[in-house]
């Protein structure tokens, strides 16, 4: 896989991230020896960038890539993030971006991943209690401290990030980005990002699912799923997304390739890094295959074109999810 680097702060990556959230939490059962061997199919595969957080779980996804980080840990840019604070039985004591929240976790988070040093370290959302400076400069002076690599923040506003790259300087920033959720292209995310140098990682590229086009009714999710309770999984909003879906799946068979190419390929288009979640080795195959998608302009216009912010049903996220976002 082609490497790309992220800011100007000397962070080189794949140019597709592994999402391993679902490997442990929220999108229904878990398969560790088959998280595991996805986990080394990838490193197999050129993706050597793995996004975790110590809040999957909580702790649990962290504490499985430790079992390959163990023996391949060279091979791997390991990104985790902070924020929510737990108590040692993984309870949620509530958002925390204090600096000393921020030295705490990072300790917690380099014990379950069983390594030295974490190559990138996010601010998972934006306490607003806290300011931003003391959150980023607490990261900053984890990089002085040889524990952190490079620093990032998740899901932030425009000025938000402005104030934390001044304070320390960000690699990356991290917020949803798919055909199906572009805010970041009108809400001034990306604009800023590129102004400033700052390299950009999308998350739920795939539109949790849906752009793959397996995923046509709420049933078709485990019962335990998390997705189910998301306002773009009701049926009525997945019924009316199909028509675009539809639009994915055509260009699809022109291209005679996936669905979940096509939609990784348009991400990819973007200058941007996704990063594609799995838990299983034939869907990172297939979405590893996606870096050899090449979308013409026509391609990409007939997507642009169908998939405007008007057109998409349903909100992307939980109205507490979307309050906790671009502050």
């Amino acid at each position: 896989m082609r490497t790309t680097e992220l800011g100007s702060q000397g962070l080189t990556v794949s140019a597709q991230a592994l999402g391993t959230m679902g490997m442990s939490v929220w999108y229904g059962p878990r398969d560790d020896a088959e998280s595991v061997a996805t986990l080394h199919r990838a490193l197999d595969s050129g993706v050597t960038f793995w996004d975790t957080a110590e809040a999957y779980g909580p702790f649990r996804n962290e504490q499985l890539l430790a079992r390959v980080l163990a023996t391949r840990r060279s091979e791997v840019v390991v990104a985790t993030k902070w924020g929510t604070d737990f108590a040692p039985d993984g309870t949620s004591l509530g958002q925390d971006g204090s600096a000393e929240h921020c030295r705490r976790a990072i300790e917690r988070s380099l014990r379950h991943l069983g390594v030295d040093e974490v190559d990138v370290y996010y601010l998972h959302r934006v306490d607003p209690d806290v300011p931003v400076e003391e959150s980023v400069g607490a990261m900053g002076e984890l990089v002085t401290a040889g524990k952190v690599r490079s620093i990032g923040v998740c899901e932030a506003a425009p000025e938000t990030i402005r104030r934390a790259h001044a304070t320390s300087p960000l690699s990356v920033v991290q917020s949803e980005h798919s055909l199906f959720a572009r805010d970041v292209e009108f809400n001034g995310v990306l604009d800023t990002v590129r102004e400033l140098g700052i390299g950009f990682a999308a998350f739920s590229p795939l539109g949790r699912g849906v752009l793959s086009g397996a995923i046509t009714r709420p049933d078709d999710l485990a019962h335990d799923d998390a997705r189910r309770s998301l306002p773009r999984f009701s049926p009525e909003n997945l019924a009316a997304n199909e028509r675009l879906v539809d639009v994915v799946r055509a260009l699809a068979t022109r291209l005679h390739v996936t669905p979940s190419q096509v939609a990784l390929a348009w991400v990819l288009a973007q200058g941007v890094v996704p990063i594609a979640g799995t838990k299983r080795r034939r869907y990172l195959q297939e979405n590893v295959a996606a870096d050899d998608v090449r979308l013409s302009a026509a391609d990409l216009a007939e997507l642009d074109a169908a998939f405007t912010p008007g057109a998409i049903a349903g909100e992307r996220d939980t109205a507490a999810g979307l309050r906790a976002t671009y502050r």
